[in-house]
């Protein structure tokens, strides 16, 4: 996710909300799935079996909840990693550079993780 700079800070204004943003929606996201995962489960210990794993991400809901987890963790990730490395002080050019490594870098996790799920889901 590519975030312009203006002088007036804009820029860095709506990278700080979308940071905020994630934050709030992994907050949800990471509750919805640590219940479903592990408190509603019937084993002993609260661990799912390799064929209750793939039952649970082969229904629709769960496979777009994940799915939705998958994408706002990797955002949140790559806004951070940003946010870090543009602290070190880098010119213009090297951040434009730094923006589209990033976008990439996310586009390719969040295809790789949904890779994964669809395998998943698909062996169910």
């Amino acid at each position: 996710m590519a975030v312009r700079s203006r002088p007036d800070g804009a820029g860095r204004s709506r990278s700080w909300r979308w940071t905020a943003l994630t934050g709030v929606a992994l907050l949800l996201l990471v509750t919805i799935h640590m219940v479903a995962h592990h408190f509603v489960v019937e084993e002993i210990g609260g661990l799912r079996t390799y064929r209750q794993v793939l039952d649970y991400i082969a229904t629709p809901v769960i496979f777009v909840i994940e799915g939705v987890f998958l994408a706002v963790v990797t955002v949140h990730a790559m806004l951070g990693l940003r946010s870090v490395l543009l602290d070190l002080g880098m010119s213009e050019r090297r951040r434009r550079l730094l923006d589209r490594a990033l976008v990439a870098l996310g586009i390719v996790t969040v295809v790789y993780g949904f890779v994964l799920i669809g395998v998943l889901a698909s062996r169910a």
